[in-house]
């Protein structure tokens, strides 16, 4: 028997919609996870591009911009595999717990958001069983199959900023900044070596806190007791190809360095 609360909902994701992730380099021994949570400005065909304008899809409320560029610099350079979100973060935001406002906004930016207005829990639920769960599932998977090689992975989750809200008067001078909470095993590391480049102003969780923002790294790096730490590299530094090439090189070689030190591999709870 039915009952009346029973959540009910059709799939999401049609026929020409591509798969929810993108994975890179799945067989790499590289003990390195790559993540990028808000990778694309893709709508599903059944939202009709959520009742905005491609423009509006274009700015940074739709997906981190220049953030999948850098990502998969670095996957090709450290040959290590990468999980990327292939729908935008107003479908539903990965990087939130689902059923928290934040994680499928009404508004974002200053901008409405008509399809996420008035949304039932079923649709909520659709949203998260289509792009959600199997995201991150692909990124446990990942992580999973790169364990049993033998060497616990470190998590890396590649992130940008805009350089101006535009709801709001706000200062952002950094170039790139290190999201982390209680390990510091990446994070410390990786901000004095950036912090070396002449003229590079290195944030240290600003403008968005490990504390604050940070389900991915906590589900899949801090959980598991991971080396892990996020950034986020400021939208018009990385804003071509080029530049996105640049960046991967630079958090490239930082982490190479830092990986010299084997023990950084252990799993530890903080």
């Amino acid at each position: 028997m039915k009952n009346e609360n029973d959540i009910t909902f059709e799939p999401l994701l049609g026929a020409h919609d591509p798969s929810p992730y993108e994975i890179l380099n799945q067989d790499s021994d590289t003990p390195l996870l790559l993540i990028c949570d808000h990778a694309s400005n893709r709508i599903p065909e059944k939202l009709d591009n959520m009742g905005l304008s491609e423009k509006e899809l274009s700015y940074h409320i739709a997906l981190d911009i220049g953030a999948a560029g850098v990502t998969r610099a670095m996957s090709e350079k450290l040959n290590a595999p990468a999980v990327l979100c292939n729908y935008s973060r107003l479908v539903i935001d990965c990087n939130r717990q689902p059923g928290d406002p934040s994680s499928i906004p009404e508004i974002s930016d200053g901008i409405t958001v008509p399809a996420n207005h008035c949304l039932s829990e079923s649709q909520q639920v659709e949203r998260s069983e289509a792009v959600f769960w199997p995201y991150h599932h692909a990124i446990t998977e990942t992580g999973a199959h790169l364990w049993r090689k033998g060497t616990p992975p470190a998590l890396f989750s590649i992130h940008s900023f805009t350089p101006e809200l535009m709801s709001r008067a706000e200062e952002r001078p950094w170039h790139i900044a290190i999201l982390w909470k209680r390990d510091p095993r990446l994070a410390s590391p990786l901000i004095e070596i950036l912090s070396r480049e002449t003229g590079l102003i290195v944030g240290d969780n600003v403008p968005y806190s490990g504390w604050e923002d940070a389900y991915s790294i906590d589900l899949h790096g801090a959980a598991p007791g991971l080396p892990y730490c996020a950034i986020e590299l400021r939208q018009d530094l990385i804003d071509t190809p080029k530049k996105q090439q640049e960046w991967g090189d630079i958090l490239s070689n930082a982490l190479l360095e830092i990986f010299k030190d084997r023990s950084i591999f252990n799993v530890k709870h903080y």
